[in-house]
């Protein structure tokens, strides 16, 4: 582990996950969410973005440096528990694999609860998604944390329509509302971000009486006809460990070929600090030769091996 990763880590240790653990006010939650989106990276300069509205809603789109040619469209789908996160707190990242990957990423501020509680955000990304098809250009879908089984949820409602995605990458996913993973108890201590103690408080904000086994809520419940490849990349020491490692097994079970990485001892969505930690970078560049794979042939998903990673499930 890095030392910026081991200062990162004591940080969010001793100050981030308090703050949350205490915070009542979902408005100053957002509002101190897109504060501290100051410290995440920037906005590259190779990079062009605007803001634009598509099936109603107001998206963050990030065009690849002049020259590069976008061989597919990535929708992602924003992380922050269902409650919090925007297209600005999540600028950075999206601009990052833009970047790398030289592909069209289109970030939405999808409805939050506790004012719009489930389904409003999956029916945004489904209205998103089939706007999205209409272009013509291969979509992939993309997520981190609440957004990244959002992302997966969708996956599961695509592939059984006419259209299914390219492929997908979720980092940190949120898989099962039941909150049946061990790893919430497991990693009760390694956990250095997510609050546990009000995981289903903020669940039900969003979850609002539904049955949480819907795979609209829960993608590890939903059913993957055929689906296409797909890339996971989670923290062993998270509280939501349980969540990526059982959604591998589920798409793989599926007849789908998932790519997992897991990584030693890194807070919820490192990808985040891209720019500031080596291990975000590594992870970022991991994601990019994934995807683009997905346009290079069967062969895609089987991205090589890299120091930090490990394509096992523990």
């Amino acid at each position: 582990m890095s030392w910026q990763a081991r200062g990162l880590t004591l940080w969010l240790r001793r100050y981030e996950r308090p703050v949350l653990a205490r915070l009542t006010s979902v408005s100053y939650q957002r509002r101190r969410f897109e504060r501290q989106a100051r410290l995440f990276p920037k906005l590259r300069r190779r990079v062009r973005a605007e803001t634009v509205q598509l099936a109603g809603l107001s998206c963050l789109r990030i065009l690849p440096r002049a020259g590069a040619t976008a061989r597919f469209r990535l929708l992602y789908l924003h992380g922050g528990a269902y409650i919090m996160g925007s297209a600005r707190t999540h600028r950075g990242l999206a601009a990052q694999l833009a970047d790398l990957v030289g592909c069209e990423v289109l970030v939405p501020d999808y409805r939050l609860a506790p004012e719009h509680p489930f389904p409003a955000a999956f029916e945004d990304g489904c209205a998103l998604a089939a706007a999205l098809q209409q272009y013509g250009m291969p979509l992939v879908l993309g997520g981190d944390s609440a957004g990244g089984g959002l992302c997966l949820a969708l996956l599961g409602h695509l592939c059984r329509g006419d259209t299914p995605p390219l492929g997908a990458i979720a980092f940190s996913p949120w898989t099962d509302l039941t909150l049946t993973g061990d790893s919430l108890r497991r990693n009760a201590g390694t956990e250095v971000l997510l609050p546990i103690e009000r995981i289903v408080e903020v669940r039900d904000w969003y979850s609002a009486g539904a049955d949480l086994t819907d795979p609209r809520l829960s993608p590890l419940f939903a059913t993957f006809p055929a689906p296409p490849p797909v890339l996971i990349q989670w923290s062993d020491s998270e509280a939501l460990a349980d969540d990526a490692a059982r959604m591998v097994q589920h798409l793989r079970a599926a007849g789908g070929t998932v790519r997992a990485e897991v990584y030693p001892g890194l807070p919820h969505v490192w990808q985040m600090f891209a720019g500031g930690l080596p291990e975000a970078g590594q992870a970022l560049r991991a994601a990019a030769a994934f995807l683009n794979g997905l346009t290079s042939g069967p062969e895609g998903a089987d991205v090589a091996d890299h120091p930090t990673a490990a394509d096992v499930i523990r």
